[in-house]
């Protein structure tokens, strides 16, 4: 393997720098990502109308679960492949990442199988009714064909960022979703294929992002992966389980959360609150980019410095990743909460010439949404020790903690928040499930998180 110069200054450079060097290029990259799904939803809702919106947010933990396993593997192995090479295990960081790679195919391939087979069954499951489930059932199938495309590419950034190139984990994230965006001018605007253009449009981002991370690392990384380093190993595939059931249950427990508030926000209210929600959903991972930024960022710093027994270094990198994300927060909280009518705006259609349902599903969505996009977000000041906290436990190889303070906030206390505050405040009982889930899963994983660096950071 190459010289380790990019990956072994995690061990060596000021953590502020470091922490800014990772995050900022994550941030971008997410930001990026985060313009795609927005712009994506922005075409949907302008070009083909408000129903589309509530087809693809009920797609979505189909496909967001099954390109979550290479997420889960990336992540997961990656914090055993940053510990190997803070150790200088070369040898087993490659295997860990031919390991990798056959998990994220083998697993990925069989769920885009079966979730072709039983597709009819999965969209109603997953909340979609007679006014939207054709569209739904376009988009998914589309889609689904270039899912272990996208798994593939999930657990790949992570790898990239592992090594100590953030950079190139950016490019990885910005190429397809500006493919996309470009894609879905072309085949809803111009050409006005519909929901037939999304579908595509979004296919092709996956093949582009496919590409690029298969030429990173055939000619950019460290990694040299054989054959023989594809070949699953009992002790590895444990490792790499163990953390990536972490990443796997939180992901699994978002798509369980999204199925159920689908399901409610139908049973409650209608498919106009889908689409406040899909509207949301989109929001809260564009509007907290930079917050996801340093958390990524934080990772490697801290899986690489554990692994070399650095712990001040680690100490450094939590509180100094804490205070950059809160002051992140903070920051994002405000613009919401001045400017949430001015957002949801920019997915309505205001042109000539809409049918009379579209134009009142339209007034009914910014009648609705940006209530519901305060409360959504009205505890962002305080995630950061949310994230940190629990990014911190899968960085230093600690599965079973890592696990059960990632699954707080949707599996602990928001699903059963939003089983509950329904049945007395209608629709916007889910959305004050929202705030309430933030500060309780943040008390616990601050006080769980103080424990920890006071017992072993020494």
């Amino acid at each position: 393997m190459a010289k380790q110069s990019r990956s072994a200054s995690l061990g060596t450079e000021p953590i502020s720098k470091l922490l800014v060097q990772q995050a900022v290029p994550a941030s971008i990259g997410i930001l990026v990502m985060s313009l795609n799904m927005i712009v994506d939803t922005v075409f949907v809702g302008r070009w083909i109308g408000p129903l589309a919106i509530s087809a693809i947010t009920v797609v979505i933990p189909i496909t967001f679960f099954i390109g979550a396993i290479g997420l889960a593997v990336g992540i997961g192995g990656s914090s055993v492949l940053s510990r190997a090479l803070g150790a200088g295990n070369d040898s087993k960081a490659v295997k860990v990442f031919g390991n990798q790679i056959t998990l994220t195919f083998l697993t990925s391939g069989l769920l885009a199988v079966i979730g072709l087979i039983f597709q009819n069954d999965l969209i109603k499951f997953f909340g979609a009714d007679e006014s939207f489930i054709d569209l739904a059932l376009l988009y998914y199938r589309i889609v689904l064909y270039g899912i272990v495309m996208l798994a593939m590419c999930m657990m790949g950034n992570n790898v990239i960022r592992a090594e100590g190139k953030p950079k190139f984990a950016m490019y990885a994230m910005m190429l397809p979703a500006i493919g996309n965006i470009v894609m879905d001018w072309v085949l809803i605007k111009v050409f006005d294929f519909g929901m037939y253009g999304a579908a595509w449009a979004t296919f092709v981002s996956y093949a582009i992002c496919f590409a690029f991370i298969v030429w990173f690392f055939i000619f950019k990384s460290e990694l040299r992966v054989t054959y023989h380093c594809l070949k699953l190993r009992k002790k590895i595939v444990g490792e790499i389980s163990s953390l990536s059931s972490v990443t796997l249950a939180r992901q699994g427990v978002i798509s369980i959360f999204t199925i159920l508030i689908n399901n409610v926000l139908i049973s409650t209210g209608d498919a106009m609150d889908v689409a406040s929600y899909g509207i949301i959903n989109r929001m809260l991972v564009f509007a907290l980019f930079p917050v996801i930024g340093v958390n990524q960022g934080f990772l490697p710093i801290a899986g690489f410095n554990y692994g070399a027994e650095k712990y001040q270094r680690v100490r450094e990198t939590i509180n100094t990743s804490i205070k950059y994300a809160g002051g992140l927060a903070i920051l994002i909280f405000i613009l919401i909460m001045l400017f949430p009518s001015e957002i949801v705006s920019v997915f309505i259609s205001s042109r000539e010439g809409l049918d009379a349902e579209t134009m009142a599903n339209n007034q009914t969505l910014l009648e609705r949404t940006p209530d519901a996009l305060r409360w959504v977000f009205a505890a962002t000041p305080v995630i950061a020790v949310q994230l940190i906290g629990a990014s911190y436990f899968q960085a230093i190889g600690k599965a079973i903690p890592a696990l059960l303070l990632s699954l707080t906030k949707q599996g602990f206390f928001l699903i059963p928040l939003i089983l509950i505050l329904p049945s007395f405040f209608g629709v916007y009982g889910v959305w004050y499930s929202f705030p309430i889930a933030d500060i309780l899963s943040t008390v616990v994983t601050g006080y769980y998180l103080n424990r920890e660096v006071r017992k072993t950071l020494r």
